[in-house]
């Protein structure tokens, strides 16, 4: 029988007893709608983190203290020193290196015009804005003469601006950010929402003044932009041997500090994404070992019920092969049929927890991705699970004896 003759058999099948094949298969949708559906928002997360990573550009580089999570390395932890000095010296001895910016956030009350919201307030150098590409838009930014006199100056977010109702230039405004009083200088472009922060809800300080209002900061994240892409793998070898040089190592002791690319970064994101798809479809695969033994049983009780037909086709000339076949087909197409409604549910799935997560949590979330090996991946599973699963009922068909088949009951 061609193969095209055996699908229409198989289709025409399948239409006969449409409950009992959706019941059949609804191990396969499951199963396959899970893989789908985990595939496109763990995509859509990972294009979303990797996009933001990326904006920063390839010449960033993170800098911080190597902490353990320990508690018995707590006393370890505390004696981890990293400073502003340190970035600064950083700065002028370690080749390639033009930029370096501390990074301290506090969530604290601010209040303008009567108004008052807590908001994101971040401690920074000058170079910032030129480390992270996130500009000025109105005013100006921070100076090194800023940092110098630890003046009390500050640039708002977008959002900060229209929430205390300062206006479309509040430049040369009071704020007072916790007991502080600052002068607003300028307004910070419109960013939106990043790797769970909204960058329009911040207000920017000099890193120093900061000191003065919270105190001595000791143990820094260090910000550090590089001269050129190709120049990062050098510039952290040169930071990392300026700290070894800075706070020597006892004889085996682990690096106190962390030195990061962002190209590293992005790896090690891209892995932890990977393992966690890898893990999920795993577990969801059990959907689909339910759904092949599923199919297997349909299949042999469709060999039960349809023994006077195998005997009937053998009697006028329907080869053992021929009769495999049709049943193999059979059990391939219901297993197809299961993973094509299992794809277009898990493309629904992932499409509404996109929809979900740009509407509540990240307004610029992309939509739901599924790349072309997802659809590869899942057909392939089906296929083998069809061909798996109904090898045995086909076999056992096309081994019935047409004698015994015709005087089946």
């Amino acid at each position: 029988m061609p193969w095209v003759e055996s699908v229409r058999v198989a289709l025409e099948a399948l239409a006969a007893n449409k409950l009992r094949s959706f019941l059949t298969v609804l191990g396969v949708i499951i199963g396959v709608g899970a893989v789908i559906g985990v595939v496109s928002f763990v995509q859509g997360l990972q294009q979303l983190v990797s996009r933001e990573m990326e904006g920063v550009g390839a010449t960033y580089v993170l800098v911080m203290p190597n902490w353990s999570n320990d508690p018995s390395e707590a006393l370890r932890n505390a004696s981890i020193r990293l400073t502003y000095q340190d970035g600064l010296e950083m700065q002028e001895k370690v080749d390639g290196v033009v930029g370096v910016s501390p990074l301290v956030q506090e969530s604290a009350p601010v209040t303008a015009g009567g108004r008052t919201r807590t908001s994101t307030v971040m401690a920074v150098g000058a170079d910032y804005q030129e480390i992270n590409n996130h500009y000025v838009d109105r005013g100006r930014f921070l100076t090194s003469l800023d940092m110098e006199r630890r003046k009390r100056v500050a640039i708002v977010g977008t959002k900060v601006a229209t929430e205390l109702g300062l206006g479309e230039d509040p430049r040369g405004e009071a704020l007072r950010i916790g007991g502080g009083a600052y002068t607003i200088v300028g307004i910070m472009e419109e960013k939106g929402r990043a790797l769970g922060q909204d960058y329009d809800d911040v207000v920017v300080i000099p890193f120093t003044t900061s000191e003065d209002q919270w105190g001595q900061q000791d143990q820094l994240i260090l910000q550090v932009r590089a001269a050129d892409p190709r120049a990062v793998d050098r510039v952290k070898e040169g930071i990392e041997e300026f700290l070894r040089q800075r706070y020597p190592l006892a004889e085996g002791e682990r690096p106190r500090h962390q030195v990061v690319l962002q190209k590293e970064m992005l790896e090690s994101i891209n892995k932890v994404f990977g393992s966690f798809t890898a893990v999920m479809g795993g577990v969801v695969g059990f959907s689909l070992l339910v759904g092949g033994i599923g199919i297997m049983n349909i299949m042999l009780v469709s060999v039960t019920e349809r023994t006077r037909e195998i005997g009937l086709r053998k009697a006028v000339g329907a080869t053992t092969r021929q009769i495999t076949l049709q049943f193999l087909v059979e059990a391939v197409t219901l297993s197809l049929v299961g993973g094509l409604l299992g794809v277009g549910m898990g493309w629904g799935l992932g499409t509404l927890g996109s929809m979900a997560m740009a509407r509540f949590l990240v307004p610029d979330y992309p939509p739901a991705v599924v790349p072309v090996w997802a659809f590869g991946l899942a057909f392939g599973f089906c296929t083998a699970i069809g061909v798996g699963f109904g090898l045995y009922p086909a076999v056992k068909a096309g081994r019935l004896d047409p004698i015994e088949a015709l005087r089946y009951e």
